[in-house]
């Protein structure tokens, strides 16, 4: 908009710290979509995107304390689930204010394709403490992650009352959305932390390759994807009858930063290595195997009675046969944050991410057998971790926040 075209100033909008643009105004007011013919993951739909959707390549996770009222947080929450779907179609914030004040999109995506882009959703157990008036919402099962052995977890910056987790084929337009989010959140919220993953770890579809996390393994070979509807149905999407109605069709979110000792690993004798994951390096196959896909046989023993596949080998430690059943669904990402100010070491790893139906029954007993038990946990610190409730997904015309409100 030109500075002598009608329009709202940013001045008025940011008057009060509830930041909200209404539905219509961004109806009337998008701007034309960016280049590009890169695919697009619709926003609206049963189930939030960035779940099943097949992992795209990099990942910014962002997390948020609310400072402002109730009424603020309502309006926000509106503000991004308008905003979501328009980034999601590779479009410009369309401009709400004239040019006398800083654009309403910053800019930097001008041009790029949609990239698969999804945006997802989080509140965590501390947006149900007495501020807002929430507290009869939370759901029983959302709680803090317990500190498990080996952890040295920053309070600073893990937990969080909110949380965006942003997927896309190209990193800038994920960190661009993440970053005009949080602009439209000023004064409501902000930022607690936020990581940057580079490389996806795991696959959620079966047309995807398995790649590689930095310890040279491939990783996540028997992930869920998204055509395990039932084993969906019963690992990961929460029922309306297991405790708040307004969850059903949503999911918990687990979000875990492991720093690797990879000056550690990459010691080790190779063979070595592949007994403490419990595949080889190369095929990604199981010692008991020779293809990548091949079921770990955990009764084969070796001569002398010992079994192939070690008893503290983190394949054994984590397979569902071993755990009741356990199923979750991963989407990790390898990050590296340059170096460790104090000791000089790398400071790389994995950001893991899961979902779940059930995060204390699921991710904490799984969590706690592979801290007490695997022997990767000897290369692996926790300095992170959050939980968070993703709701069911918006049909169009639905707001986000709506059945934390209602």
């Amino acid at each position: 908009m030109s500075g002598n075209q009608p329009g709202i100033s940013r001045r008025a909008v940011l008057a009060t710290s509830s930041v909200t643009l209404s539905a219509a105004a961004l109806a009337l007011k998008a701007g034309a979509p960016f280049s590009g013919t890169a695919r697009t993951v619709p926003f609206h739909g049963s189930h939030q995107a960035g779940i099943t959707t097949p992992t795209q390549d990099h990942l910014v996770f962002a997390t948020f304390d609310v400072v402002g009222s109730r009424d603020d947080l309502q309006g926000l929450l509106s503000t991004w689930g308008t905003v979501a779907p328009i980034l999601a179609e590779g479009r410009p914030i369309p401009a709400v204010w004239d040019n006398t004040y800083p654009p309403s999109d910053t800019g930097e995506a001008t041009g790029l394709a949609p990239s698969g882009l999804t945006l997802t959703f989080g509140y965590g157990p501390s947006l149900f403490d007495a501020r807002f008036g929430l507290s009869r919402r939370q759901p029983g099962v959302l709680q803090p992650v317990p500190i498990l052995p080996g952890d040295a977890l920053d309070p600073a910056t893990s937990n969080g009352d909110l949380c965006i987790q942003a997927c896309a084929d190209d990193p800038m337009v994920a960190f661009h959305a993440v970053r005009n989010l949080t602009l439209l959140g000023q004064g409501t919220v902000v930022l607690r932390a936020l990581q940057i993953g580079t490389g996806r770890t795991s696959t959620t579809s079966s047309s995807q390759p398995t790649e590689r996390n930095l310890l040279g393994f491939k990783d996540g070979t028997n992930n869920l994807t998204g055509s395990d509807t039932a084993l969906l149905k019963r690992w990961v999407w929460v029922d309306p009858g297991d405790d708040q109605p307004w969850m059903g069709g949503g999911t918990y979110l687990v979000a875990r930063r492991l720093r690797l000792d990879l000056e550690a690993w990459s010691s080790l004798p190779l063979t070595d290595q592949e007994q403490v994951i419990g595949r080889f390096r190369a095929s990604g196959a199981p010692l008991t195997g020779t293809t990548e896909h091949d079921a770990p046989d955990l009764a084969a023993q070796g001569p002398h009675g010992d079994p192939i596949i070690p008893a503290n080998s983190h394949i054994r430690i984590a397979a569902p046969t071993t755990n009741n059943g356990i199923h979750l669904l991963r989407r990790g990402y390898n990050f590296i944050d340059g170096l460790d100010p104090t000791t000089g070491a790398y400071d790389a790893g994995l950001f893991f991410i899961c979902f779940q139906r059930d995060p204390m029954a699921q991710f904490a007993t799984l969590a706690g057998d592979l801290a007490r038990t695997d022997a990767l946990m000897r290369y692996v610190t926790a300095t992170t971790s959050a939980v968070f409730a993703c709701p069911p997904g918006l049909e169009k015309g639905q707001t986000l926040g709506a059945d934390l409100f209602a």
